[in-house]
């Protein structure tokens, strides 16, 4: 008699732990709403990460505009079109904290062309990193009033082109040099000054998850979520802060808790996969893709 080998189960990257749930197979319905951001994949080009969601049977993306300036805005709408893909969000719009006039001027002028990139891609969101203090600069309120101008500069361009300016709250590590802007509720404080249809705003759960009072702005949020991005929030942390993304599960974040609380919310777009780690950047991208999409399906999927 003979006997058939199992197959070794799939790895979760970057634990090596074994899979607990079969990969889903492209044509399953729960991964309708499930999107690749880039940075997700850093080792990937624009094309190999669009290769890489069609071949996972995902239907959305969420690019950089780094990778679509080296292959050229043309061939990247090309790429997205011919594979049937949706632009989930473009990333990214901001760093406009500046206090010099000049280097105000040009960041208006690289957010308009941001602008006119996100309306050529299809997609509707262009994701806004307020950006953090300037060099020797101390006074954090006057930073966080010239991210308000700066939006309200950019939201009429922003309106002709269809495009929904999604500002992104950071965790507070993040103020000095990323973001002035640190919790949903400040976000929302200057999203409120402008029409639902132009500003909006990113719940990311590696950015808010900790906030006090989170679900109660979540709610508030209904009608101007933008972008729903998720990754965990691992200890120990990395030596460097920006990579300390994780994996979905790997950390302290309550998945289940906070999707139904932005799904009640009324949000039905598309969840972006976002995390920024060393160990997750030097795995092989399919890998990267499959532990992501099992991890989605298991924690984040069943409370959309």
């Amino acid at each position: 008699m003979t006997s058939v080998a199992q197959a070794a189960p799939a790895l979760d990257v970057p634990s090596g732990r074994p899979a607990t749930i079969p990969t889903p197979e492209p044509g399953d319905p729960r991964l309708r709403r499930l999107s690749l951001n880039q940075r997700t994949c850093a080792g990937w080009s624009l094309r190999e990460a669009v290769d890489g969601c069609v071949a996972a049977g995902l239907g959305s993306i969420g690019v950089w505009r780094e990778p679509v300036a080296e292959v050229g805005l043309d061939t990247a709408v090309r790429w997205v079109r011919e594979a049937g893909l949706r632009v989930s969000s473009v990333c990214r719009g901001g760093f406009f904290t500046v206090s010099d006039p000049h280097a105000f001027a040009a960041a208006h002028a690289s957010n308009v062309e941001a602008v006119r990139e996100t309306a050529a891609l299809g997609a509707a969101t262009l994701v806004l990193v307020p950006g953090g203090l300037p060099e020797g600069d101390k006074d954090l309120p006057a930073a966080r009033e010239r991210a308000v101008e700066a939006i309200a500069a950019l939201a009429p361009v922003a309106a002709d082109h269809g495009v929904l300016l999604a500002i992104e709250p950071m965790h507070p590590i993040f103020a000095a040099d990323r973001g002035v802007v640190s919790t949903l509720g400040q976000a929302l404080d200057i999203a409120e000054e402008f029409d639902p249809a132009t500003v909006g705003v990113v719940v990311d759960t590696f950015h808010v998850w900790w906030e006090p009072g989170l679900e109660q702005q979540i709610a508030r949020a209904a009608g101007r979520i933008a972008s729903y991005q998720v990754c965990d929030w691992i200890t120990p942390f990395p030596a460097d802060a920006l990579l300390s993304r994780g994996m979905m599960g790997d950390g302290h974040i309550d998945f289940p808790g906070i999707t139904a609380q932005v799904s009640a919310a009324g949000y039905t777009g598309d969840v972006e996969v976002e995390i920024f780690h060393a160990d997750v950047w030097a795995a092989p991208g399919a890998d990267v893709v499959a532990t992501m999409a099992r991890r989605y399906v298991e924690l984040v999927e069943p409370s959309l």
